[in-house]
């Protein structure tokens, strides 16, 4: 009676173990072999001990129950275990290619490499994931061009490409990708003009690339949630038009190093612009007007261009006006009493320029003005008045 009685529990005991361990195994079969891949693509020299690839262990289940030695960090799972939601690697200096087979892991919601060293293009299958939400690879190596097919991710709400080494084009199908909200591509080689952007964007960062030719209406056409540009550090060339500072969502613009050589500044309806750099271009002409007539506007740089006349009273009026750069140009006549008051409020720059009686006890006219004699030449050898 006794064995029999052993034996039985025998046998709970090994289909209790054997349950217990398919339940605790069951992440498909197609996302195992992406990890296997992703991690085989990484160099095993850069991979530290202390770093979540260093758990990465095979021998479990990826998405095994709890995850105290293996798998401790680098992927999250869906609530059944089974697919592979989340990729998200720490900063550990991991060098190597993301492989076309990471295309596999088709349930994947975030994909982020953030501040490691991969290197090579970024694989054009990846539009195979056709869930994900964030994709960041910023701060790596990648190089090539961005991927035409990186448009038909349509649930894709956050881009960041920015430091890297990608150059090229644009693709022409960005305006496709209806659940993007931002996109950053900074700190890249990118060349050409701006395509038919996203019409969802909130935030737009292409800073410090290639980009040349004026900006165009069509490019921001039907963007009426856009609140942030930056564009400094490009080749962008031409006119400024009105339309651009009618965006009625915009807060933020940054476009000083360019190449710009006029602004046309409209009085504005109704605005929640607050800061403007449009520093270190090649805009000629007075200095805006209209500017001060956005309510909300804080920060204003106009500086190092070629703008002549006096400088706006009214921009000494504007009570919301924090910080006001003017310096390097050639702005002539005396500066607005109000600044010098002892409770004006703004700070910045109004030196190097072409003003008289501007005390040299104020902050604002640091540096020095411009020697009369370049201010002559620059206004064809006319006395500034």
């Amino acid at each position: 009676m006794l064995p029999s009685i052993l034996q039985l529990l025998l046998t709970f005991s090994i289909l209790f173990s054997t349950k217990n361990l398919i339940a605790l195994s069951l992440t498909l079969p197609q996302d195992i072999s992406a990890l296997k891949a992703f991690k085989a693509s990484v160099k095993p020299s850069s991979i530290q001990p202390w770093s979540c690839l260093a758990s990465w262990d095979f021998i479990a289940d990826p998405c095994a129950i709890p995850r105290r030695t293996r798998f401790t960090c680098g992927i999250t799972c869906s609530p059944d275990s089974t697919r592979v939601t989340q990729l998200t690697l720490d900063s550990a200096g991991y060098s190597g290619r993301l492989t076309p087979l990471t295309s596999q892991l088709t349930s994947l919601i975030v994909l982020d490499l953030a501040d490691n060293n991969f290197f090579g293009p970024i694989p054009s299958s990846i539009s195979s994931l056709i869930n994900l939400q964030t994709l960041t690879l910023r701060s790596n190596s990648f190089s090539g061009s961005v991927p035409d097919s990186i448009t038909n991710l349509k649930s894709l709400e956050s881009l960041d490409l920015s430091h890297n080494s990608l150059s090229g084009y644009l693709p022409k199908t960005m305006n496709s990708m209806s659940s993007l909200r931002r996109l950053d591509l900074s700190y890249n080689k990118l060349t050409g003009s701006l395509p038919k952007l996203p019409y969802n964007l909130l935030e737009l960062a292409l800073k410090a690339n290639s980009l040349s030719g004026s900006l165009s209406k069509s490019s921001f056409d039907s963007l009426t949630q856009l609140e942030v540009v930056e564009l400094s550090e490009n080749s962008l060339t031409g006119t400024l038009e009105s339309w651009f500072f009618l965006l009625p969502a915009l807060q933020q613009v940054d476009l000083a190093n360019n190449s710009l050589t006029r602004l046309e500044i409209p009085k504005p309806a109704n605005s929640d612009l607050v800061a403007v750099d449009l520093g270190f271009n090649k805009i000629e002409g007075n200095a805006p007007l209209h500017f001060a007539d956005y309510p909300l506007l804080s920060s204003l740089s106009l500086r190092y261009n070629s703008l002549r006349g006096t400088i706006p009273l009214e921009y000494s009026r504007k009570k919301s006006l924090r910080r006001l750069f003017l310096d390097g140009n050639f702005l002539i006549g005396k500066p607005p009493p109000a600044f010098f008051a002892a409770d004006t409020s703004v700070s910045g720059s109004i030196g190097d320029n072409c003003l008289q009686a501007c005390p040299g006890s104020s902050q604002l006219c640091m540096p020095s003005q411009k020697p009369s004699s370049i201010c002559k030449q620059a206004y064809g050898g006319k006395p500034r008045s």
